[in-house]
C-alpha cells in the first residue's frame, strides 16, 4: 500500500526572517511513518521543516514542507504520480497567515526584514488554507485520518468537534487528544465508535492494524 503521513508544524512568514508557527515536535507522525514502513507500506512522510523530534525516518521517503500551501502542492503532486491508499494527516498546520503588517503610524511594512527598532507593529491575520478540507478531492479512494488537538471545553465538546471534522471533511477517522479530551487519545470512527488509546505508542501500533483491517475488507 502507498501511504502518506504528514507531521510537524507548518509556518507562515511575517517577513523573510520571522514566522508564525505552531508547537509541534513531529514525533508521533515520524513514529507512525516508521511503523507503517515496517509493516510493508510504501510511506511518503511530509514533515514540517520546523519539526524538532530528532528521531530518524527509517524506511519512509522524507519530503519536507514549509507553509500550508507548500504542503498542499506536494500532496497534489503525489496524488497525480501515485495511487494513494491512505493519508494520515497529523501535521499541525497554521490556522492563520499574515495579511499585512503596519507600523504605529499605519504605514504598511513590506521590507524583507522589518526594522526591529520600530516602536510597535500591528499584524493583521487572515485564515490560512485548510488542507484537510481538500483531502477528499485529492484522494477520493483513500482512507483519510485527521487529527484534532483540543484544549478548551469539556470532553464531550472535544468529541463533538472530532465528529464535526469527520462529517465536514468526509474523512474515515479522527485521532483526538488534548486537555479538553483528557489523558490519552481517542480514535473516532463513524458512526459513533470511540477507541481509547493510552499514549503515542498505542496510537502508532493501532493505526497500522486499523488500516490493514479496513483494506483487507475492501
Amino acid at each position: 500500500m502507498n501511504v502518506i503521513v504528514t507531521t510537524g508544524p507548518s509556518y507562515e512568514p511575517i517577513d523573510e526572517v520571522r514566522r508564525l508557527t505552531n508547537f509541534s515536535t513531529g514525533e508521533l507522525g515520524v513514529r507512525l511513518a516508521n511503523r507503517l514502513a515496517q509493516t510493508g507500506c510504501t510511506v511518503f512522510c511530509l514533515r514540517g521543516v520546523s519539526a524538532t523530534y530528532p528521531g530518524p525516518l527509517e524506511g519512509p521517503r522524507a519530503l519536507p514542507f514549509t507553509t500550508n500551501d507548500d504542503l498542499y502542492h506536494q500532496l497534489v503532486e503525489l496524488g497525480r504520480s501515485q495511487t494513494i491508499d491512505a493519508v494520515f494527516h497529523a501535521a499541525a498546520l497554521c490556522d492563520f497567515k499574515v495579511k499585512q503588517v503596519k507600523d504605529v503610524e499605519g504605514h504598511q511594512c513590506a521590507s524583507a526584514k522589518i526594522d526591529s527598532r520600530v516602536p510597535g507593529l500591528t499584524i493583521q491575520l487572515e485564515p490560512a488554507s485548510k488542507v484537510i478540507s481538500q483531502m477528499r478531492a485529492l484522494f477520493p479512494d483513500a482512507l483519510l485520518v485527521g487529527w484534532k488537538y483540543e484544549l478548551a471545553g469539556t470532553r464531550d465538546e472535544a468529541l463533538g468537534r472530532a465528529w464535526r471534522q469527520l462529517r465536514e471533511n468526509q474523512s474515515d477517522a479522527c485521532v483526538l487528544n488534548g486537555k479538553a479530551y483528557g489523558s490519552g487519545f481517542a480514535l473516532c470512527t463513524p458512526p459513533d465508535r470511540i477507541q481509547e488509546l493510552r499514549d503515542k505508542t498505542e496510537v502508532v501500533e493501532c493505526l497500522p492494524r486499523w488500516l490493514r483491517e479496513l483494506k483487507g475488507r475492501a
